[in-house]
């Protein structure tokens, strides 16, 4: 019979070597992520203005909630890519929704509402990550649902709202992506 008390001191060590690997990382992500958040008072009637008067192509609203690996993998691998943030700073206003938030926003047309209600009761968001691009007059220009595959496959999505391609007859995101190819 094997006593469980012998394995003890190996998980113990073995758990807090794991704890010192995820506190280790998460600075790491703090800082890489450091201002790539335009907005922490979920504001976004002004986000909108303020990409209209800049002359940005709209905002950026990242859902997610904070369990979510898909969400994390996109802000550790995704948006810490310099050539993205370069990308997002130039062309949006960039907002983090939590879908499971009981922070006040200002939703686009103007309401104060919860985060969670709003992903939920306006947007129908109940799985994360899902990016919505609005433009410059408040309306959704793309909904993508679930992480990107890569860092260069979410330039392109960027690039795609930028360009007003999605605007175009018949152009869907995989279209671009494709003729970008």
């Amino acid at each position: 019979m094997i006593r469980l008390s012998a394995f003890r001191p190996r998980f113990v060590w073995l758990a807090g070597l794991l704890v010192l690997a995820i506190a280790a990382t998460a600075p790491g992500m703090a800082k890489e992520l450091d201002g790539f958040w335009d907005d922490p008072f979920k504001d976004l009637p002004a986000d909108i203005d303020a990409a209209r008067e800049s002359g940005k192509a709209g905002v950026f609203a990242f859902f997610e909630m904070d369990d979510c690996p898909f969400c994390h993998r996109m802000k550790t691998q995704v948006f810490t890519d310099p050539e993205v943030q370069a990308y997002i700073k130039e062309h949006f206003v960039t907002v983090s929704i939590d879908i499971e938030g009981d922070t006040l926003m200002t939703a686009p047309d103007g309401e104060q509402i919860k985060e969670k209600d709003f992903a939920f009761g306006q947007y129908r968001v109940r799985a994360t990550p899902v990016m919505i691009f609005f433009d410059t007059e408040g309306e959704p220009a793309l909904r993508y649902t679930g992480p990107t595959q890569s860092a260069e496959e979410f330039l392109l999505l960027m690039k795609f709202v930028a360009s007003g391609a999605y605007r175009e007859p018949g152009m869907n995101f995989f279209k671009f992506k494709k003729q970008q190819s």
